[in-house]
């Protein structure tokens, strides 16, 4: 049976090729697709990562849900004790406290509303990658009173490096306080709503300006993403019995969760669509192979063989080409995806966001087998009705064919 197949397939090359190219172009679409997507993820991913939350991050049990009415209700009174317990879990790089608060800048013309951070700066220089300062420099341990403005905030006060300003908050005990500093620097992350209200500071100059040796949280940058949900655990077994909360990247990062549901769901449409198109294309090949052959298959049952033994044949002549158009396909998805990564792809600033980035084809093993069976389903089910139709064909009437 698989030799009749086999050289029935190879028998009218044409046909053969016209199936091929239907099957090899879906699986190739849906691998160049999900490679796009996939990429997007990652990319959109580590940007948040590294521009703002880092992996993980500790905070007093409460802070999460009403930190942002009640800040200082939620301080962590040794933020110290807590980085070095941090420090001592596996796949850690980088740990570190900051401390957050609201307020005004005042550069003495006028004065906007401003979320400000207290941090660590050269442990977040290392953290923040996807930081890019586009003016001045960035922020250093030795700038005891230097300020970085988010792209925004620059623009709306018409600030550059070098120039001095004021920020005004309101302390712990209610008093207001405020400390002179000069810009060091400009910055964008990915966020053009953050950049726009963001400025950061030193971590003692802020624990200086509320009046505490306090911080809000506590945050974890790992060797890999992949090991998050276990450190998490980790931290959170450790944690448990303090009053401590832990909280991963993608619960602080709500829109990460609702962009990876929405690029998936239009994947699954994408996946519905090229299983449509290969079916259809298929569906008219087999449909073409099987009016031309009837009076062979005619022939088949004359010499007593029975429909079902035409049936298996068509759907083996059929399972062939499936996995030869399928398996052709991944590889040439991959070396395509490969081969477009090596150059990328240059795109736009995505919405919320000012800067553009390079895309790539990432090579996943799971979509590359999805594509593979994608294609390789869609050429087996195509087969089935007509394989189906001709092997309940009269006899008599397939021999006709051959007059």
């Amino acid at each position: 049976m698989l030799r009749l197949a086999l050289r029935n397939v190879f028998r009218h090359r044409l046909r053969t090729a016209l199936t091929l190219a239907a099957i090899v172009s879906g699986v190739v679409g849906l691998i160049l697709s999900g490679g796009f997507i996939e990429d997007s993820l990652v990319q959109l991913r580590e940007a948040t990562i590294h521009s703002q939350v880092g992996h993980l991050q500790i905070y007093k049990a409460g802070y999460y849900a009403q930190g942002s009415q009640m800040p200082y209700r939620y301080m962590i009174d040794k933020p110290q004790q807590l980085v070095d317990l941090a420090k001592t879990m596996p796949r850690v790089q980088e740990v570190m406290a900051r401390l957050n608060f609201t307020g005004m800048l005042d550069n003495g013309r006028t004065a906007i509303p401003i979320l400000g951070t207290g941090l660590e700066p050269e442990a977040e220089a290392r953290l923040g990658s996807s930081v890019r300062i586009i003016e001045g420099r960035q922020l250093s341990d030795k700038d005891a009173f230097g300020i970085l403005l988010g792209e925004g905030v620059a623009s709306a006060a018409k600030l550059k490096p070098g120039d001095r300003v004021t920020l005004l908050v309101t302390a712990v005990e209610g008093a207001l306080n405020t400390l002179d500093f000069e810009v060091v620097g400009v910055f964008r992350s990915f966020s053009r709503d953050h950049d726009a209200r963001a400025v950061r500071i030193p971590l003692r100059a802020a624990q200086e300006l509320l009046d505490v040796k306090a911080a809000n949280a506590i945050v974890v940058l790992l060797d890999d993403t992949a090991a998050t949900n276990e450190i998490a655990a980790g931290l959170k077994q450790k944690l448990e019995s303090g009053g401590y909360e832990v909280m991963t990247w993608d619960q602080l990062a709500d829109f990460y969760d609702k962009t990876a549901a929405l690029y998936r769901r239009q994947f699954g449409v994408l996946q519905l669509i090229v299983l449509i198109a290969v079916l259809l294309s298929v569906v008219n090949s087999v449909n073409m192979s099987i009016f031309e052959r009837t009076g062979e298959f005619g022939t088949l049952m004359a010499l007593g063989n029975k429909g079902k033994a035409v049936f298996r044949l068509v759907l083996t002549e059929n399972l062939i080409l499936g996995l030869i158009g399928s398996a052709g396909g991944a590889l040439l998805g991959m070396l395509l995806a490969w081969g477009i990564s090596s150059v990328g792809i240059p795109m736009p600033p995505p919405p919320n966001s000012n800067s553009g980035y390079t895309a790539l084809i990432r090579v996943v093993p799971s979509v590359v087998l999805g594509a593979f069976l994608v294609g390789f389903a869609a050429t087996i089910v195509a087969s089935l009705l007509p394989a189906r139709r001709v092997a309940r064909l009269p006899v008599v009437e397939a021999l006709r064919q051959n007059q």
